[in-house]
C-alpha cells in the first residue's frame, strides 16, 4: 500500500514507515491516514498563525483568536487520539516544518 498522495511529503515518508515497521488491518490504515492529515492539517494552521499571529482585532476594536487557533489545537487532539487509538505510541510523529530564523535567535543578553 502506498501512501495517499494527498499528505505533505514528510508525512508520506511517515506514513510509509509505520507501514514498513507494522502489520495493520485495513480499518488500521484508514485510521492512519486520519492521523496523518490531522497531523498536515495542524501544521498548515500552524504556519498560517506563525505568519499572521495568533489573534486578530475584530471591528469593535477586540482582540479575538485566529480561527486556526482551533483548527491547529483540534488536529493535535485528533491526531494523538488516532496514535494512541492505533497503539503507535512509540512511533516518532512526522517532521513538522521548522520556522526560519530570526535574528535574535539564539543570542544571549
Amino acid at each position: 500500500m502506498k501512501p495517499p498522495k494527498h499528505l505533505r511529503p514528510a508525512t508520506r515518508r511517515w506514513f510509509a514507515g509505520v507501514l514498513d515497521d507494522f502489520d495493520l488491518e485495513d480499518h488500521h490504515v484508514r485510521l492512519l491516514t486520519l492521523a496523518g492529515e490531522a497531523w498536515d492539517r495542524g501544521q498548515a494552521a500552524r504556519e498560517y498563525i506563525d505568519a499572521n499571529g495568533m489573534t486578530f482585532t475584530d471591528r469593535f476594536g477586540q482582540p479575538k483568536a485566529r480561527p486556526e487557533v482551533a483548527i491547529e489545537r483540534d488536529s493535535r487532539i485528533g491526531f494523538a487520539r488516532l496514535i494512541r487509538e492505533l497503539a503507535l505510541d512509540g512511533v516518532d510523529a512526522p517532521e513538522a516544518p521548522r520556522s526560519p530564523r530570526t535574528a535574535d535567535y539564539g543570542s544571549r543578553r
